[in-house]
Parts: structure tokens; sequence; C-alpha cells
């Protein structure tokens, strides 16, 4: 009997079918001391406790990204170890924060497949559910993976299509129990704009850029026991080790700072596409374009939709050509809501 596990394949997956992820994760203030030495991230309510109880909170969360990265990297074995890539997000929702000494796990169910027409590789659809030591989920989100076959003369399956919301409606939304932005210091958070400074429509270059060092995503991705093949083997991979795309979700968000300080919680991922490789070398800038706004009914809180583009060193503002296709500068289109001051 094999002892090993050589990942699961296209024909291994069937509509219905959960998945039990392994190995719980308590996470600590560690990940926070490393998230924050990953990416230049500075959002103040996920850098003092001090600032988070003034904002209702007990304590300062681990950043959103990271919780999620958490619960994303239990999948992997089971989902897109032998993935040739990560194609999208949807309905993603940030249920409650998670505080240092949170256990993590994670569980998903197979709610799509599609074989491609080459016969070889297939797209496979999953909800995915982090919940904590109490069984709360803390997290939930659709993604979707082309995944190779082992055995091309398996058969097709029947093509099941998920119906997913093209974004999240803000009644969909969930504000932290307590959150309380109404006593807001924009001196500390670093930036005086509020939800009301901000434009339907408005672009925002974030300026700043921070390239990607080979050791540092490789340090990354095995913090959240990703143990996909690409960004870790060379044979795998020969043109070079694929950066995992949480981590240019995470750069990106960070860099959104400027511009975006007061947008401090993450509550849902209307959708993401990993439009390009990135690749070691590659130096990662960021702009934003607002696409919503919403009220939430909690003191001193709104809801802000953003899209987060992150390219490599490409113009800021252009997304697509003539043709439609995403510009070969661009890394990341991700759009997703926040929650920030009124």
């Amino acid at each position: 009997m094999a002892k090993t596990n050589p990942g699961r394949f296209f024909e291994d997956y069937s509509i219905g079918q959960v998945l039990h992820h392994a190995v719980p994760r308590t996470v600590t203030e560690g990940e926070r001391a490393l998230y924050h030495a990953l990416y230049p991230a500075r959002h103040a309510l996920y850098s003092s406790d001090e600032f988070a109880r003034s904002c209702g909170l007990p304590q300062s969360p681990i950043d959103d990204l990271a919780a999620f990265h958490v619960v994303f990297g239990k999948t992997v074995p089971d989902v897109s170890l032998n993935a040739v890539a990560n194609l999208g997000y949807a309905e993603g929702r940030w249920l409650q924060p998670v505080y240092p000494g949170d256990t993590l796990r994670s569980e998903s169910e197979v709610i799509g497949l599609k074989q491609n027409s080459n016969g070889k590789t297939g797209v496979v659809w999953v909800r995915t559910r982090g919940l904590n030591q109490r069984d709360e989920v803390v997290i939930e989100y659709v993604r979707w993976v082309m995944v190779r076959k082992s055995n091309f003369d398996v058969p097709a399956p029947e093509t099941v299509l998920p119906d997913l919301k093209k974004a999240l409606e803000p009644g969909d939304l969930v504000v932290p129990s307590g959150l309380d932005f109404s006593k807001y210091d924009f001196a500390l958070a670093g930036e005086p704009h509020r939800w009301g400074d901000y434009q339907i429509g408005e672009t925002i270059d974030h300026v700043d850029g921070v390239t990607v060092e080979e050791a540092e995503h490789m340090l990354a991705t095995r913090l959240w026991q990703n143990t996909a093949k690409v960004h870790f083997d060379l044979t795998f991979r020969p043109d070079g080790r694929l950066i995992y795309g949480g981590h240019v979700i995470s750069m990106a968000r960070a860099l959104s700072f400027n511009g975006l300080a007061n947008a401090q919680m993450i509550v849902g991922l209307n959708g993401g596409a990993h439009a390009n490789p990135c690749f070691a070398g590659d130096t990662i800038k960021a702009w934003s374009e607002v696409l919503d706004k919403a009220e939430t009914g909690v003191p001193g809180v709104g809801a802000i939709r953003l899209r987060l583009v992150a390219t490599k060193g490409g113009e800021p503002f252009a997304l697509r050509g003539a043709d439609g296709k995403y510009s070969p500068d661009v890394l990341l289109d991700l759009d997703y809501w926040a929650l920030m001051p009124i």
C-alpha cells in the first residue's frame, strides 16, 4: 500500500465530494510579525491592540489576508497539488476576525467540474470554509483551478458549472461584532481620507513598488503550508518558480495603504483573476478603482468596493488591450469589499 500522497488529479473529483483538509493551525502573534516582515503592511487595525480596542474590538486581529492564506494553504494538497493554475475566486466572505490563539482548519466541497477540450486537464470548482476551534466559520470562498488528468482514457465527467454571484450585495457582508468607527483616529491611521471622500469611478495610483525576492516568496508559501510544486520545484517548472498568487495579493493590498490607509477590514471577495504569472525579479506595483459604496448601519462604518490591480511595473490604470485580454503587465485583478470610517 502506497504511503505517500501524489495529490488528486481531475478524474479523482466528483460533484458533492467533501474534502476535510489536514493539519489544523494555531495562529499566534508570530503570524503577524512574519506577515509584516514579508509585506509593507501598515493598516493600523492590524498593527495595534490599542487602536483595535478604540474601534470596539477586543484586540488587533490577524490580517484578513493572513487568515485567508492559512485557510487556503490547507486546501492545496487536496485541491491544487497537481494544478496547472489557480484561475479565480468568487463569493468570498470574512465572517468574523481571527485572533492570535485561534486554531483554523479547512474543508471544501466540490461544486463544479468541466473537462477541457484537450482531454488532458479540467477545471474544478470548490467552496472552501475555514473554521476555528469553536467550529465557527470565519472565512468562506469559492475558487476554481485547472488540474491535470493522470489517466487520459478516463471519460469526461458531466459538466457542472456553478451559479456564482458576480458580486456580493452589501447585505451579504458581515461587520464584526462590536466594530465602531465613530471615534476613529485618522492621525494614527495615517491618512485623513474617509468613506465620503471617495467617489465611484475614482482611480488611485498607489505609487510604490516592491521587487519580489525568490527567498521571500518561498518563505511565505512555506509559512502557510502551501505545498504546490510550481512554487518550489524547478524541475516541475523549468522557466522559474511560480510566485504564489496569494503573495501577489498580499503585496498589492499592502501597497494600497498609500491612498487607502483607512480601508481597514476586508469583508468580501467578489472575484479575482491571476492574469499573468509572476516570477522572482518582477517589481509589483498597484492601483485601485472605486467600484461601489454602501452604508452598513453600524456606527461610523461604511463599505467600499474596490478593484485592486497588481502589475509588474506597468503603467497605472492600463488593464486590458484592444483585444479585450489582460495586458501582459497585469498580474492580478481583484474585486473586494472593505470597511472604512464614514
